[in-house]
Order: C-alpha cells, then structure tokens, then sequence
C-alpha cells in the first residue's frame, strides 16, 4: 500500500512513510521486525496480523484524566463546527494509515461524527462522515475491520443501554445500533463489536438482573435479525470487561460471554473480541482468554494494548512485551488465525506523550512487538519442542485406558473394576514447568 499524498500535510508533516528496515536500523521512524510482504508459515506477515488503529484512542484522545486537563498536541481538533471538523480529521486518519502501512481502522459511530440535538440530526452527521470515509477508503485501499456503537458515553445511559431500566433508552439504543450496522455495511466493514460499557450493574439492591439480561438478548437478537434483512454478513463480536465503568459487567469474561450466547441461542452468529487489559481486570492472562475462546470455537478478533500490573485500572497501554505478543500469537495460530477479524490498537499513548509523532512511536513499537511474537510463535511451533513436552505429559490419554475413557466407552462401574484390579494408579509425571519456561526462553 502506497501513501497517495492526497491526505492533509498537516497533521504529520515531518513523519516521513514508515517502512521495514530490519533490526540494524537506527531509525525510529522505521519497523525492524514487521515486514508486511515476509512470509511466516505460508502467508505474508499482513495476512497474520491485520493491523487495525483505534479512532477513538489515535485521533480523538486527549490525554485527560480525572486528575487532569487535556494535554494531547492535536493541531486537527481546532473546535469551530463539529460536522466540518469530523470530515476534516478523516482526512488526518488516513494520513496516519497511509504512512504506517496499517490496511484496517475501527470506529465507534460518535468518534467519527458528533452527536446531534436528535437522533435524526446525528444519523445525518454520520452519513456525512461516512461519505468522506468511504471516498478515502476507494482512494487508498484501506478498509474497516469493525464498527461500533458507543452506547456508554452520552447521559441517557446512565443505566446502561440494553440492559437500561427505561424502555425508552432501550429503543433509541437499538436506533442507534441500526445506523451503526447499516453505516458499517455501507463502508464494507468486516465486523460489528458489541461493547457493553454500561451492561451491568453498580447496585444489586435496585437491580432486576434477570430481566436486564433476558432484555440484552432480545437486543442481540433484534441485532442479528437486521443484519440478515438488510444482507450484512460482517462477523458480530462481543468484547469480554468485567467492570469499569459499572461494578459488574454482564460481559465478564469469555466465559460468561459464551454462557450468555448459548444460554440464548445466539452462539452461531457471535464471537468474542478480546482484549489483553480486559482480560487482566477479569483475573486471567490474555493466553488464557485466547485459549478458551479457541477451544469453544470462539475465537474471533483481539484489541491489542496492556496494563499496568501495579495499577488495577484499564490503562491501555501500548503492548510491547514481546513474551506476551508471542503468547498470543502462538494461540492465535493454534487456532488458525483471526480472518474476517484482525488486530486492533485499541491503546492509547500515555498522557505525558503528548506530541503527534509519539503515536507513531507508539503503533511501530506494537507492530514490531507482535511482528517478533509471530516471528517467535511460528519458530516453536516448527520445532515442536513445546508440543513434544506437553503430549508427554499427556502419554497416558493415547494409551488404551485412556483412549477408552475419552472415547465415551468406560463407565464409573468398568473404572471401578480397572482400579480394584490394579489396586493404585500410576505414579504421576512431574509437571516441569520450570522445563517448559526455560525451554520458551531459548526461542527469545
């Protein structure tokens, strides 16, 4: 993909095109480890990752806390009208991507365009938004991975949207989710996440929690009802959090995600977005979510940053810890990898990273850090060391007692028998993992 050059010269106008150099480079403008057209087991470097930058984070972020003013140097956000702003800053993401080399960005529908005195003046403002997005999108070749509704931020979710006590808010949600699937439909997006920041609940007392989950899947089902009407074939997602911003979240976890879509009948149109820092405030590793996902045939896009393990907040932070881009990326090719979905930035730089070029430094570390996890991931799985340990491990499952066992023809009374005969089991294996960790360590 080649920067046209057509996209505004002031937002970056010192970052040159971000291109491969290797790992001798100097430049810091310049990847040394992702190189898009390098192939790892059999396909291109791109193909693997499908990189995708977050508008909210990269273009819309303002470094504000909740102890603190924005401090983000961000020459496009020059106030004035909202509507002329938005279609504006289209042309500083597009800028971004061309340079990077990123092929996919994600939105929420109010990041891209403002919102309204009305629900028809906002759809207005987005189908404006929408039309510049798709004029760059034809221009460059780059495409959406997913859309989203943010159903979290405006007052009328105070209590949640699907989940909200107040019938009203659960329809204009719903309104507001169909202009969203029809918006990314229009701009051939891959994918449709549901996030549900306000799914849940602060209070048990105040809350009915049967009925505010039995409404979040009459929600999901109106959801895919429309997408089949209107002939949107785009993957839906749900985005796993366990709280932040309410207590509890119905959401917890890829467990309780898929719980919730079997339970409803949902579970042949929806697949989990995962998220590293999510799944850390949920108590597990990111391997861990990705494994389970997997396994349960889940496993659908990921929302790459980190957290701060001293800090039991949603950081979002950009990953560059090559031991756990390498777990990912080992799980991710386990289970064949994430196409339609991809892996999305959905980090921010930190507030004290406040000028234009450290979102470059930012998306070329996490590029460079999941281009080495791949790199690394594909190199073990080549060996097959790691493999190798774990099927012995396992030996006694391909013996016949076990192959029996798992094939479903033993029973409690026939084990019974197998063990009065032998009297004590076999002695276990040591589980060496200290063996298994040094072993990862050589591929580093």
């Amino acid at each position: 993909m080649a920067f046209t050059g057509e996209a505004t010269k002031q937002a970056f106008p010192d970052v040159p095109v971000i291109r491969y150099e290797g790992p001798s480079t100097t430049n810091m403008l310049a990847f040394r480890h992702y190189d898009p057209d390098a192939i790892v087991e059999g396909r291109p470097m791109r193909e693997h990752l499908r990189f995708a930058v977050s508008y909210w984070h990269t273009f819309r972020g303002t470094g504000s806390d909740p102890f603190g003013a924005p401090t983000m140097v961000r020459p496009w956000e020059q106030g004035g009208d909202p509507l002329a702003a938005a279609i504006s800053r289209t042309a500083v993401a597009f800028e971004f991507l061309e340079k990077l080399g990123i092929e996919y960005y994600c939105f929420h529908d109010r990041d891209v365009a403002p919102e309204g005195a009305t629900l028809a003046e906002s759809n207005n403002y987005l189908d404006a938004v929408a039309a510049e997005l798709k004029r760059h999108q034809d221009r460059t070749g780059i495409k959406l991975l997913w859309g989203t509704a943010n159903l979290f931020s405006h007052p009328r979710y105070v209590h949640g949207a699907a989940t909200s006590c107040n019938a009203e808010v659960f329809a204009y949600a719903a309104a507001q989710v169909k202009k969203a699937i029809e918006t990314t439909r229009a701009l051939g997006g891959a994918g449709y996440v549901f996030w549900g920041g306000r799914e849940g609940y602060q209070c048990l007392w105040n809350t009915d929690m049967k009925r505010e989950i039995d409404h979040l899947a009459r929600f999901m089902h109106m959801a895919v009802d429309y997408a089949k009407e209107i002939g949107f074939s785009g993957q839906f997602y749900f985005e796993p959090k366990p709280r932040e911003p309410t207590k509890h979240q119905y959401d917890y976890d890829c467990a309780a995600c898929i719980n919730f879509l079997r339970a409803n009948g949902l579970e042949q149109y929806v697949k989990m977005n995962i998220e590293t820092n999510h799944a850390t405030l949920a108590g597990h590793e990111m391997q861990h979510e990705l494994e389970y996902a997997g396994m349960q045939g889940f496993l659908g896009s990921i929302d790459a940053n980190t957290g701060d393990t001293l800090v039991g907040w949603d950081t979002d932070q950009f990953p560059t810890n090559i031991y756990l881009t390498t777990q990912i990326m080992y799980t991710i090719l386990k289970y064949g990898g994430l196409a339609p979905g991809g892996i999305n930035f959905d980090a921010k730089v930190r507030r004290e990273s406040f000028e234009p070029v450290d979102l470059f430094h930012a998306h070329i570390g996490g590029m460079d850090a999941f281009a080495r996890g791949l790199k690394i991931a594909a190199a073990m799985r080549a060996d097959g060391s790691i493999q190798r340990l774990l099927e012995e491990r396992y030996a006694s499952w391909s013996a016949p007692l076990g192959k029996r066992i798992e094939s479903g023809s033993e029973t409690f009374r026939s084990l019974e028998a197998e063990m009065l005969a032998k009297g004590e089991a076999a002695a276990c294996r040591s589980g060496r993992q200290e063996l298994f960790e040094n072993l990862l360590n050589t591929y580093f």
